[in-house]
């Protein structure tokens, strides 16, 4: 079965840093995973992905610099890391991994079907 579980969340201060955890289970090798964050009341957010095989990195473009995408080099390659640095205020929001198969657009919330609990994150200024 398959299953998604963040972690890592928390509060910090503007300027500080986290490193959220994504681990998947179940999945095929083909899947697609990618991050994204939700302020309760607006749509989801795309923050980042990364291709498969060629472990290329995608960033939304608020966070782009700031963020690092990484993955697990173990071989099972089960794990992703969301490195925050610099966080502002306006990055607080529900941080959510998910994944999916055949997706087209990589940035739209809608083409993963598969989605963990989340995990806070708020940034105090």
């Amino acid at each position: 079965q398959e299953r998604l579980v963040e972690s890592g969340g928390g509060l910090v201060q503007a300027g500080g840093s986290l490193r959220l955890s994504c681990v998947r289970a179940g999945f095929a090798s083909t899947a697609d995973t990618a991050w994204f964050r939700e302020v309760p009341g607006t749509d989801r957010e795309f923050v980042a992905r990364m291709t498969r095989g060629d472990e290329v990195a995608d960033y939304g473009g608020s966070v782009k610099g700031r963020f690092t995408i990484s993955r697990d080099a173990a071989a099972a390659k089960n794990t992703e890391y969301l490195q925050m640095n610099n966080l502002e205020p306006e990055d607080t929001a529900i941080y959510f991994c998910a994944a999916g198969y055949g997706v087209r657009d990589n940035r739209s919330p809608t083409q993963y079907y598969y989605w963990g609990q989340g995990t806070q994150v708020t940034v105090s200024s």
